[in-house]
């Protein structure tokens, strides 16, 4: 059995790393099977030596956190946690290393795994990104995070959200209302992420200037899109031909970034993905990014990861079964 002892800079330090009612170190302990307790400003590690030692190791990357002005939240634990568990406590720095952007709330955002900091990464260095992983490893989020920056930081001008409306076949005309209530439905994700990014009232008035459009794919036809971060969310149910026009309106001085969940593709039968497609087409082409992220890198309840392997692991049997019938 082996005892360690954090100790913190101050009473307020120590409740930002052990979390309301303790709830981060509960967690810490569940995990590592060792138990952690909070005394005063210091924390006591009791247990076997290699897992007091992992433990040690999270806690202390969520002191470096809060030291660089992050608010610590349970997501950022469970990561902390996902690194040291898969042996790979080393880039737990590159990880959690870099603040993207402050969101109105004055919260930090910064990648809380691997596969999301190699999409961050990928997003700076492309022109073109593809963002390919199942739900809730932040892709959508992460691409409205840095269309934010872009424009905070005065290297685009606007920015530019599109999604293809499967359910309505890409003809909204028979809708009710406008043309923002008509592709509220389909849009609401992205907004509802720069809502959160630059606060409700920046976002309103970005919104009526026209520094951020909200437009169907359909609308895209005929267009050059200079100077804006474009991103098209949930290309998965993009036809190809719908790949190919949108991929081409990139103009001068433009960033776009490609989402997609190939496991969720909702268009009809025999019609091919887009996004499938471009990613066999475009690998290795110069200026383009293509990330693919995994359940590992779900920053959603844990529990979402174990679904997200349980319906990969059946997925891939009934592909198996149906090969073996078929040959």
């Amino acid at each position: 059995m082996t005892t360690k002892k954090i100790e913190f800079g101050d009473i307020d330090e120590t409740r930002a790393i052990i979390g309301e009612r303790d709830e981060f170190l509960q967690i810490i302990d569940s995990k590592f099977g060792c138990r952690v307790i909070s005394r005063g400003n210091f924390i006591e590690l009791h247990g076997d030596f290699s897992e007091v030692n992992r433990a040690e190791k999270v806690i202390l990357e969520l002191q470096r956190l809060h030291q660089n002005g992050n608010q610590i939240s349970i997501e950022d634990v469970s990561a902390a946690i996902k690194l040291v568990k898969a042996n790979k406590a080393e880039e737990l720095h590159k990880v959690f290393g870099e603040t993207v952007l402050v969101t109105a709330n004055g919260n930090h955002i910064h990648a809380k795994s691997l596969g999301q900091q190699n999409y961050i990464d990928a997003l700076k260095k492309n022109i073109v990104t593809f963002g390919i992983g199942p739900a809730g490893t932040g892709k959508t989020f992460l691409a409205v995070t840095m269309a934010a920056y872009y424009l905070r930081v005065k290297e685009v001008k606007k920015i530019i959200l599109t999604r293809p409306a499967v359910e309505a076949g890409e003809k909204l005309g028979f809708l009710p209302g406008d043309m923002q209530e008509k592709v509220d439905p389909y849009l609401r994700p992205l907004y509802d992420a720069l809502q959160e990014i630059l606060g409700f009232e920046l976002y309103q008035k970005l919104f009526t200037r026209g520094v951020i459009e909200i437009a169907p794919l359909a609308y895209m036809r005929g267009r050059t899109l200079s100077d804006a971060f474009i991103i098209l969310d949930e290309a998965q149910n993009t036809t190809s031909r719908q790949m190919k026009m949108f991929l081409t309106r990139l103009g001068f001085n433009s960033k776009m970034a490609v989402t997609g969940d190939l496991s969720q593709i909702d268009l009809p039968r025999g019609t091919k993905s887009g996004l499938a497609e471009a990613v066999k087409i475009l690998q290795g082409v110069q200026g383009i990014g293509i990330c693919e992220m995994e359940s590992a890198d779900v920053v959603r309840h844990e529990v979402v990861s174990r679904i997200i392997d349980a319906y990969n692991s059946y997925e891939g049997e009934v592909y198996k079964n149906a090969l073996n019938k078929n040959f």
